[in-house]
């Protein structure tokens, strides 16, 4: 299995990525130089999260064409000005003439999607975006978005972990080359604790984590972004690609609920 996949447009994306909602400051800072020096290059943040300018720190003195940035724009931001506006603080914030891609936070239904997707369009076009996507949109409110962007919309970040039933979402995204992201992949950290993955650790001889992470990346079309702080675990959740699930181990973890 690879570590990057290929969207519709051809930048590549790192598969496993490092999430940093809640990380601020110096913490954030370092936690992001730490995980990049270790070989993540994939970093996800947004607005929401006042982290970008700590973000922005940490990947200073890294070649920046070797890194894949994803921030967000929040919900109260959506008409085109504002968004435009929200995009040129964040690429300020991050140091970086450029977002390798831009999501939409959460879905605002008093702001008219084709607000956003206008503005999508023209950061496109003035290549201060290279890809654009998502977040926390349901299946209608995805295809809404996708009639009224001219380039495509290349994911849609959810929370997805074992336990979670997204099967038609992912079947769509699966069916028309779109990535689905799956943010919170271990219920912050309450999977680990689960019997079943504790089961599996111990026949893979890894840790539950990882084969929760291992679940979700051994689907077609999945990628994540866990947060982690500390280097063991940074360097857990990149020890996932040299091997499998068997099956039928895939198809228990599917059919489970877990109430997270």
């Amino acid at each position: 299995m690879r570590s990057e996949l290929e969207p519709i447009n051809g930048h590549s994306i790192p598969v496993i990525g490092l999430g940093t909602m809640k990380l601020e400051g110096k913490e954030c800072e370092n936690t992001v130089r730490k995980a990049i020096k270790i070989g993540y290059r994939h970093i996800d943040t947004a607005v929401i999260y006042e982290n970008e300018s700590a973000v922005g720190n940490a990947i200073k003195g890294f070649e920046r064409e070797k890194l894949f940035i994803t921030t967000k724009v929040w919900k109260d931001m959506l008409e085109f000005g504002d968004f435009k506006q929200s995009v040129e603080k964040s690429l300020k914030k991050l140091g970086t003439s450029y977002i390798d891609l831009l999501l939409i936070h959460r879905p605002n239904p008093d702001i008219p999607l084709k607000e956003s997707a206008k503005a999508m369009n023209q950061l496109i076009k003035e290549e201060k975006v290279r890809n654009i996507g998502v977040s926390n949109f349901n299946l209608s409110q995805l295809k809404n978005i996708q009639d009224l962007t001219e380039h495509p919309i290349i994911t849609n970040q959810v929370k997805y972990h074992v336990g979670m039933d997204h099967s038609k979402l992912l079947e769509y995204c699966q069916e028309n080359s779109l990535l689905l992201t799956a943010y919170s992949p271990l219920a912050r950290g309450k999977l680990v604790e689960k019997e079943i993955l504790q089961n599996l650790g111990e026949k893979y001889e890894k840790t539950p984590g990882q084969i929760a992470l291992k679940w979700l990346i051994q689907q077609e079309n999945v990628i994540t972004v866990p947060r982690a702080t500390s280097k063991a675990h940074m360097q857990e959740n990149l020890l996932l690609f040299n091997w499998k699930l068997e099956k039928k181990d895939m198809s228990k973890l599917s059919s489970i609920n877990i109430d997270t």
